[in-house]
């Protein structure tokens, strides 16, 4: 199967990040990988997911990760950033550029997983 990239498949999320879900479907469950952007100055909001794994892998741009205990840490293209299940996590443009990166989940991504832990500061 080839999947065709349609940057037309692009939603914004209330994570405050554009998704665009590459590969998601029942037929591969056991991995799903989706291209998402972080707009200059933005921060994510602070999240985690049941039962995934994730892993971000920065293409373009620079920004700085938060995930779970550890310091908060400068990532750029080439990082690779593992976000184990239940950990915390978010990230923030640092940059003057779009930052670009795939999250890869396993299993795949499902909303359900999904949990917003923001706290209003």
């Amino acid at each position: 199967m080839i999947i065709r990239f349609d940057s037309n498949r692009e939603y914004f999320t209330e994570e405050l990040c554009h998704i665009n879900e590459l590969s998601n479907h029942e037929g591969d469950e056991s991995v799903s990988v989706a291209q998402a952007r972080v707009e200059p100055g933005v921060r994510t909001r602070l999240h985690r997911l049941k039962d995934t794994t994730e892993r971000y892998v920065i293409l373009s741009g620079q920004g700085m990760v938060e995930v779970g205990e550890l310091a908060p840490a400068t990532v750029q293209k080439g990082d690779v950033v593992l976000i184990p299940s239940m950990c915390p996590q978010r990230i923030t443009n640092t940059g003057t550029e779009e930052l670009v990166f795939l999250a890869i989940c396993s299993p795949r991504f499902r909303q359900e997983n999904y949990e917003d832990i923001e706290i209003n500061e």
